[in-house]
């Protein structure tokens, strides 16, 4: 993979290009791969962004996300797509699978594909150009640095700095999380010199909820939770049959692993949902338990530092079996 910055002198050549992120895209995945096309459509390139999955009702006030394309419901329309395009943009994700049914199209496509993204241990031989930087809060930061970097910070309206602000705020759980650096409060400022408007943006994303889901969130707060103060760590896990009485949307479940870190002496949290296919989990930490790492090594999956995620195909009390056993090992750790 070579340097993202070798490919800058590429943007002045209009061309077909496609923007994929990660199944099930949460505010940093459809910011950042909207910011980009509101960038890339001023240089007069042709591009279409493709989401693997559906998305979160929250996010379908950004500007343009009534344009990405649900690959699950076009099929047909996004694999001509991938197949037509010369660049590839492939944001928020550090390996293929990520993208679900749309991996394989992926990695037949022979055109030039570059990677934008912040998690641990890319997949770099798939990649022609790219950048991969685990320091960064967001890869909606990384996105403004492209933009920037490669000498196009004039290029910054309005509609990018919303979509990439969204992004930033909710990957750094509202600039919370240790990745807010001094970088990120520099870009806000930036935005906010063009014109950002940010209350409206905390409201779509955090008070435009159902009453079900409130209703939700304290049956499970105070049904399906454990805490396991031996070891420092909470746990919590849904059925599907949960997910059903409370007409549960996609969405909805975003954040619910955080109020567990809300507990006094509580280091690490954990959340498990049973979906359709799988037994999808959620694990976030505090100070210097690796997450990743564990992820990694017992629920094949990973992510960052202090946030990442993983899956079983067990079922949901088998792997919270699981979970609790696995947990004996980092007992020390947590303490």
């Amino acid at each position: 993979m070579q340097q993202i910055q070798d490919f800058f002198s590429q943007l002045n050549n209009p061309t077909q290009v496609v923007i994929v992120t990660h199944q099930k895209p949460d505010g940093d995945a459809m910011g950042s791969s909207l910011g980009l096309y509101h960038f890339l459509i001023q240089l007069g390139h042709q591009v279409q962004v493709i989401s693997p999955t559906n998305w979160a009702n929250f996010l379908d006030w950004m500007p343009a996300a009534n344009k990405v394309l649900d690959f699950e419901n076009n099929k047909e329309k996004a694999i001509q797509l991938i197949e037509n395009a010369n660049i590839i943009f492939c944001l928020d994700f550090n390996v293929l699978h990520r993208t679900k049914h749309v991996a394989p199209y992926l990695e037949k496509a022979t055109c030039t594909k570059i990677l934008i993204d912040h998690h641990q241990e890319p997949q770099t031989d798939t990649f022609n150009f790219g950048i991969s930087n685990t320091a960064k809060s967001s890869t909606c930061e990384m996105v403004y640095d492209f933009i920037v970097d490669s000498g196009n910070a004039d290029k910054i309206n309005v509609a990018i700095t919303t979509c990439l602000y969204t992004g930033a705020m909710t990957d750094t759980g509202s600039f919370r999380f240790p990745s807010t650096t001094a970088s990120v409060h520099k870009m806000i400022a930036h935005f906010k010199e063009i014109g950002l408007q940010h209350t409206p943006i905390h409201e779509h994303i955090y008070d435009n909820f159902s009453e079900n889901r409130l209703r939700f969130i304290g049956f499970v707060l105070s049904n399906r939770m454990e805490v396991l103060y031996e070891y420092n760590t909470a746990i919590m896990y849904v059925y599907k049959q949960d997910l059903q009485k409370y007409k549960i949307k996609t969405g909805d479940t975003e954040g619910l692993v955080n109020y567990l870190l809300t507990i006094e002496g509580i280091r690490f949290a954990a959340i498990v949902i049973d979906r359709d296919e799988e037994r999808k989990w959620s694990f976030r930490s505090k100070g210097n338990f690796d997450v990743n790492t564990f992820a990694r090594l017992h629920f094949e999956g990973g992510g960052h530092f202090n946030a990442s995620g993983g899956r079983s195909d067990e079922t949901v009390d088998s792997t919270v079996l699981k979970f609790k056993n696995v947990l004996k090992q980092y007992e020390q750790q947590l303490q």
